[in-house]
């Protein structure tokens, strides 16, 4: 971002953030405890619940909910919502990087592990937790599912990852039509993104930093649920502007 952005005021708030002990479900992490919001991250083994807890250094605060919970299943996804609703008496806002890059062979040389994993395992934990956490958010916060644009564009020997993301592309569209303007949903499109894990990243691809402003500017905004494209660093800057026009 050209400028730090002036987080708004959501200590009102209760968000959930599966996968937020990854690259760029950290931006998120950050930037809403940064915003005062009470925030819930699940790692699925307590060495990555003390990893991304000295990674955050003073970022955590009383306000970050770490702990070890698999919520890759419906009845795992479940039990984690209801422990966030009898502990901090509901759900605001979803923010959901699940997932991450796989890079096997070309699709008729795939085995049903590959499958398993890429694709099922990964549709699997973002329906599980659309399921158990949407209908029990306030009409206060929003949804926000994160995609790669590899939705839309085939990548040869990643081929899984593709057919995943466009399955939540196509979630995106039909859990909007069937909300109406019951609910916010939210889809964050994101290009290369510039996360811990590069040596050396490209000063265009989109940061953590931004993604997570982008999603607590969604939270904080009155607008509708919409598709957003941060495939680089302008775009994301775009998207900070015009989400901030209307609150």
């Amino acid at each position: 971002m050209s400028e730090p952005f002036p987080f708004p005021d959501l200590a009102d708030r209760r968000v959930l953030i599966p996968g937020g002990t990854g690259g760029v479900g950290e931006g998120a992490v950050r930037a809403y405890l940064a915003a005062g919001a009470q925030v819930v991250v699940p790692s699925r083994s307590q060495e990555g619940v003390s990893r991304f807890r000295k990674l955050l250094g003073e970022a955590a605060t009383e306000r970050l909910h770490l702990f070890e919970h698999d919520y890759t299943s419906f009845a795992g996804a479940e039990a984690l919502v209801t422990t966030m609703v009898d502990r901090l008496g509901g759900v605001d806002d979803v923010v959901a990087p699940i997932g991450g890059w796989w890079q096997g062979g070309r699709l008729w040389e795939i085995d049903e592990a590959d499958w398993q994993g890429a694709f099922v395992g990964l549709a699997t934990a973002h329906m599980a937790m659309l399921r158990a956490a949407l209908p029990r958010m306030t009409r206060l916060g929003a949804y926000s599912i994160v995609v790669g644009e590899s939705a839309h564009f085939p990548i040869p020997a990643s081929g899984l990852v593709s057919m995943e993301q466009a399955a939540l592309l196509m979630m995106h569209q039909v859990l909007a039509a069937e909300l109406q303007d019951a609910k916010r949903a939210f889809l964050l499109e994101l290009g290369p993104v510039a996360t811990r894990f590069i040596e050396a990243p490209d000063p265009a691809h989109v940061t953590p930093a931004q993604i997570g402003a982008v999603a607590v500017a969604a939270s904080a905004s009155t607008q509708p649920g919409q598709h957003v494209l941060l495939r680089s660093r302008a775009q994301a800057e775009d998207a900070l502007i015009s989400l901030r026009a209307v609150r």
